[in-house]
């Protein structure tokens, strides 16, 4: 199960074995991490955690459990035992980040498993009438229960019509997640007990605050929280973007000029405006700045970096992760370890809501498997209605943000402190004023670092724009979208005029300038070869749930350019790699 789970040489690995309570549990965790420390034992030997993820305190955490006596030689994960010898039941309840975790307690002769309250930690879990089998990744529960090797078909139809499976349910049959905050106990005594340590009825239930109220809270909850995120002495960079959430950042971090490199990602044929305005933040706050660009050695690779994705994040990201996959491993080890990043700022702290169906124009499958689709988008549906706050919070992020996070960790260790549960609560007090959101996120910036508002971002000005303000907004807007439509966006009709005029090399006038891969083009030229070894294979055409005919006209009317069937091949790839991979390996 752990070597399934072993996705580079530099992970640390170990395992844990105690019969008499009937645990078998390993582990792997990046090498020098915080959990890089495991087993954890308290000092009398007789309770063990093992702790997978980071948790996030403030410094008098620790200052306070040495001063009470407690043995905390480190600042790694190996303090938590002190906390929870300290806290008891409420020990899970203090615990801050995204995380999972096994609590052996010999003295109770119990064993509990549990994951952090958003449920990003992942854990999943397989129940038989003799056991119960749990893994933070798929793959470890397949790699020993071959029988799990099959679809189940409303996670399935879910993945595809709406990019994401709902309800804690996975494209494997006989195999769910744990529900967010939960605590499961198992103990010879008793079946196993499963509860939740916390409720979002607790934040549900706070009052909304004023608008200046909240900016006064929010400014001060920044101030505290990150800190939590800069442990002395680890090497840290930032990915930025051209966007609000890591500028707010950098606007109020206190870091010395030249110790936080920054980085940024482009594309092959321009610079993004992402890497422009990037830069310009880093120089502002006196940090090192350097442009990651994918590439020829991207599209290269793409093949394997295609398989890997699937395969790490258990099916849960489609191919269109690649870039990130590339991007992140040359951070990881060329730049540092770990990654700070602005990302789900804007889910935070603006209530922004990426959970919405696919639009698959040109369906591919067979007519009985549209049923299940339906059936996946009319969950969504009800999943909607839900409190935004906690929709995003304990849904979107869980079920739709996992995919990408997971991918990304695999590499580096991901810091976002827009997870911080500090601010995740404050964000249930959010005036109900949407139209304050970019408002409110200025002025953070400004009260941080007055020179990181006076230059726009990569979709306009910060604040209200004067006359020559609304044009650059209008031009970058132009930009903006004209690299979606003659990428992804781009119509049937538009795409055949685009063959014909391809020795014209349109593309390094429009593509690059807001995004840094472009797969409808990469599909038709680059990746061609590797599009048709794959999906015009025969077992691959056999699949029960497609129509053969269709693909194999999607597949030659795209790499010909007679067409644009660029959401429709993603799709198509990560189904089949997920067959080959995961279900049939």
């Amino acid at each position: 199960m752990t070597k399934s789970m072993l996705h580079e040489t530099t992970y640390a690995t170990g395992t844990l074995v105690q019969e008499e309570m009937g645990l078998w549990a390993g582990w792997v965790s990046h090498g020098g991490s915080f959990s890089d420390c495991l087993p954890i034992w308290n000092q009398s030997r007789d309770v063990c955690l093992i702790f997978s993820g980071e948790h996030f305190a403030d410094r008098s955490e620790i200052e306070g459990l040495r001063a009470a006596g407690f043995h905390c030689p480190k600042e790694d994960a190996s303090y938590l035992m002190a906390l929870y010898e300290k806290e008891g039941p409420h020990f899970f309840e203090k615990l801050n980040g995204v995380f999972c975790g096994i609590l052996v307690d010999l003295r109770e002769r119990k064993v509990v498993v549990f994951n952090d309250r958003y449920g990003m930690g992942r854990l999943y879990v397989h129940e038989t009438p003799d056991a119960c089998y749990f893994a933070s990744e798929a793959k470890a529960l397949l790699q020993v229960l071959p029988q799990l090797r099959q679809i189940d078909q409303r996670g399935w139809g879910e993945l595809f019509g709406t990019g994401c499976v709902l309800q804690n349910r996975t494209i494997f049959s006989g195999v769910s997640l744990f529900p967010p905050a939960s605590l499961w106990t198992f103990s010879s005594a008793c079946p196993v007990r499963k509860e939740i340590y916390f409720d979002s009825q607790v934040w549900e239930s706070q009052s909304a605050l004023a608008p200046e109220q909240y900016y006064e809270k929010l400014k001060d909850t920044i101030a505290t929280v990150l800190p939590r995120y800069f442990r002395p002495n680890e090497k840290i960079s930032m990915s930025l973007t051209g966007g609000l959430d890591g500028r707010i950042i950098m606007a109020w971090l206190r870091r010395a000029p030249g110790t936080l490199p920054c980085y940024t990602h482009r594309g092959m044929f321009n610079e993004c405006a992402d890497a422009q305005v990037a830069r310009r933040v880093a120089k502002t706050c006196g940090q090192p700045h350097r442009v990651i660009k994918v590439n020829g050695e991207f599209l290269s690779g793409f093949a394997d970096l295609a398989k890997r994705t699937v395969y790490i994040t258990d099916g849960a990201m489609d191919v269109s992760g690649t870039p990130g996959l590339f991007v992140n491993r040359i951070s990881g080890r060329e730049i540092a370890p770990i990654r700070m990043t602005g990302n789900y700022g804007g889910e935070i702290l603006r209530g922004i809501m990426v959970l919405n169906a696919k639009k698959l124009l040109n369906p591919f499958f067979d007519r009985d498997f549209e049923r299940s689709i339906e059936q996946g988008v009319q969950t969504l549906g009800q999943e909607t209605k839900a409190n935004r706050a906690s929709l995003i919070a304990f849904k979107q992020m869980p079920w739709h943000h996992y995919s990408r996070y997971v991918l990304e960790h695999s590499q580096v260790n991901v810091r976002s402190p827009y997870l911080d549960n500090d601010l995740v609560a404050l964000s249930f007090q959010k005036p109900a004023d949407r139209s304050l959101n970019k408002t409110l996120a200025a002025r953070l910036i400004e009260a941080g670092n007055p020179e990181l508002v006076t230059f726009p971002t990569d979709r306009g000005p910060l604040g209200r724009p004067g006359f020559l303000g609304r044009i650059r907004e209008s031009c970058q807007e132009f930009a903006f979208k004209a690299d979606y439509a003659y990428d992804y966006g781009m119509p049937h009709w538009l795409a055949k005029t685009d063959r014909f005029l391809s020795p014209l090399h349109l593309e390094r006038l429009f593509l690059g300038r807001h995004k840094y891969y472009h797969f409808r083009y990469f599909y038709r030229n680059q990746l061609a070869p590797v599009v048709k070894e794959i999906l015009l294979d025969s077992r691959a055409l056999s699949r029960p749930y497609l129509d053969r005919r269709r693909v194999e006209h999607m597949v030659k009317a795209h790499v010909s350019g007679s067409g644009n069937y660029t959401t429709e091949i993603h799709t198509l790839l990560t189904s089949e790699l997920i067959h080959s991979q995961l279900i049939e390996q």
